[in-house]
């Protein structure tokens, strides 16, 4: 039976872009090489004029590198894939890769800090204009479009509070308007939301999340259509350089083996965090898009599967209320990390958003009570005792 033959994802991604050696390998292969040979100084020619497939150098190509983007790009359900060295090298490169001094992009205003970073303070240096506007809102859009608008970013949920944007409907006021739409899907994950069903353009990926899912190793991805693969991002990543080694590219490539299984399963639990956190005493609000009280909550229900593994979560009392249950807890580590196995925990006002100004943190409703959850693997009991334990100290 041949991989076109499969029905599921998951047989997909196991049985697919496999490139086994002549030893026949059980565990894909690691080319852990810089360069390629050549039988010929004439296939050398040929191979780097593209009129001979073959790979020329790891930093543009590698075949360890090659399946995992061809099993994410299955996966996502995009046409293609191009693997970086981090999410956040996919992010830059997403948008530097298609932009010019002059052009103009506009911002969903909720975000993780790094990507705020890189649009409010980096690529305004290249003489590139920016908007940040309420995601929710499609009138926002609408209303900062000018002739030289360029891109539509966005990540949904958002993080830290799970903010959702409508992606059909941002998507196509962008191609009436002949703008790209990148979406940053890290906290739903491929499993749980497709961007490119709904018209992105573009999605970027944060392979130390839920990918690798063992909190390993750095890397991410860019996936897109072939044509902007090739014509636009391919030239831009092969000479700035930021690509994957062979080796994170094999541990997300296994990761992506077992995703699916792992991400149904985290939700699940989460589904059970949130309802105990809900009637907690201690806890103020609880911010998930697959509560009914989220003010968002049939837009999730019709762009996700399941809500996620991520949640956050206002604390009764102040910063240092905050502090004393992420102190408290034994077995949930404190860890800005997210997507894992383990179950992790941060504050992300003084961590992951605290570059944000005093005005940014309100309009985001990142508060000093404010904790974000990445719940893991273990058993929903064991999560729940932890959680209870440490806000009964509090």
């Amino acid at each position: 039976m041949s991989v076109k033959d499969l029905k599921g994802i998951n047989s997909k991604i196991i049985q697919g872009a496999l490139n086994r050696t002549q030893f026949r390998e059980q565990s894909e292969s690691i080319f852990l090489t810089s360069g390629f040979m050549y039988d010929s100084a004439e296939q050398a020619e040929a191979i780097f004029k593209g009129d001979e497939k073959g790979f020329q150098y790891t930093r543009y190509a590698n075949p360890t590198i090659d399946t995992f983007e061809k099993r994410l790009a299955l996966i996502d359900g995009s046409e293609s894939c191009f693997a970086t060295s981090s999410g956040m090298a996919a992010v830059f490169a997403s948008m530097m890769c298609q932009l010019h001094a002059g052009d103009h992009v506009i911002s969903a205003t909720a975000l993780f800090g790094s990507c705020r970073e890189i649009i409010k303070n980096i690529i305004t240096k290249y003489g590139i204009e920016v908007s940040f506007v309420d995601g929710k809102n499609i009138e926002c859009w609408k209303k900062e479009i000018k002739s030289n608008t360029k891109i539509f970013f966005f990540e949904t949920p958002s993080n830290p509070c799970l903010e959702l944007i409508d992606i059909k409907t941002v998507c196509e006021l962008a191609k009436e308007n002949n703008i790209k739409v990148i979406v940053d899907n890290v906290f739903a994950s491929p499993v749980l939301q497709k961007p490119s069903k709904f018209g992105a353009d573009i999605i970027v990926y944060s392979g130390t999340k839920h990918i690798d899912g063992q909190g390993r190793t750095m890397g991410g991805a860019i996936l897109c259509s072939e044509q902007f693969r090739e014509e636009i991002l391919k030239p831009f990543l092969r000479h700035t350089g930021p690509c994957i080694s062979p080796f994170n590219a094999w541990v997300l490539s296994k990761g992506l083996e077992t995703i699916e299984l792992r991400v149904i399963e985290q939700s699940k639990t989460t589904e059970k965090v949130v309802d105990f956190l809900l009637k907690h005493n201690k806890i103020q609000s609880v911010n998930y898009p697959f509560i009914k009280s989220h003010p968002q909550y049939e837009l999730a229900k019709k762009q996700q599967t399941m809500g996620g593994n991520v949640l956050s979560c206002y604390i009764k009392g102040d910063k240092q209320k905050a502090f004393n249950f992420l102190n408290n807890l034994k077995m949930i580590n404190i860890c800005n990390n997210l997507g894992d196995a383990k179950s992790l925990v941060i504050h992300p006002s003084t961590t992951t958003h605290r570059l944000l100004t005093d005005e940014e943190k309100i309009n985001q409703n990142i508060r000093d009570n404010l904790i974000r959850l990445s719940v893991g693997l273990e058993n929903f009991e064991d999560i729940r005792n932890d959680l209870d334990q440490s806000l009964s100290k509090i």
